[in-house]
């Protein structure tokens, strides 16, 4: 190990194998929060443009159980500067070698970054975008059916409750340019 390098902890539970079957909620960000996935008239819930970036977010998100034939989706939701969604895993998960996702070990972690991977390829490829992603995600186990219940329902309300959102940049926020014309 380099001692030029920052230790970080990771966030992650120890000891517990994250390629189990189980309930993960995640939530993932974009690098200093920018707003990359919506356009700036975002006042949900009446308007909700996607930029090219945010459509491109939300189609790869829906095509994970294509990549992870043993992970499934459920609640999700693309918001300007994050995603949240429940991801579950049935069985222990391979990888397909399909892109834009990517080969992993069969874990939540493989699977969060084969999509930002892909993501990531897709915006340098066709916008002057080239670091999308904040480094690592926040995920949460969940337990029983009343957590998921209220994480459902925190994911569903989440556009309505932006402006008070942690994630929130301001109204006076305006995205970068999106795609090289």
């Amino acid at each position: 190990m380099s001692h030029d390098l920052p230790y970080r902890a990771s966030v992650r539970l120890p000891g517990f194998d994250y390629s189990s079957p189980n309930w993960y909620y995640v939530t993932i960000c974009t690098k200093n929060r920018q707003q990359l996935f919506v356009g700036a008239d975002y006042h949900p819930p009446v308007n909700i443009t996607y930029t090219p970036i945010g459509l491109i977010a939300k189609q790869y998100w829906q095509e994970i159980p294509h990549h992870y034939p043993s992970a499934s989706l459920d609640q999700f939701v693309i918001m300007p500067n994050h995603i949240h969604g429940v991801i579950i895993i049935k069985q222990k998960i391979r990888a397909d070698d399909n892109p834009p996702l990517h080969k992993g070990s069969g874990t939540l972690g493989a699977i969060v970054r084969g999509y930002k991977i892909g993501v990531t390829k897709w915006c340098r490829e066709n916008s002057s975008i080239y670091d999308i992603w904040q480094r690592n995600y926040y995920e949460h186990i969940i337990r029983d059916e009343g957590e998921l219940a209220h994480i459902r329902q925190y994911i569903k309300d989440n556009p309505r409750n932006w402006n008070m959102d942690k994630l929130y940049v301001g109204a006076d926020y305006h995205p970068p340019e999106l795609l090289q014309i």
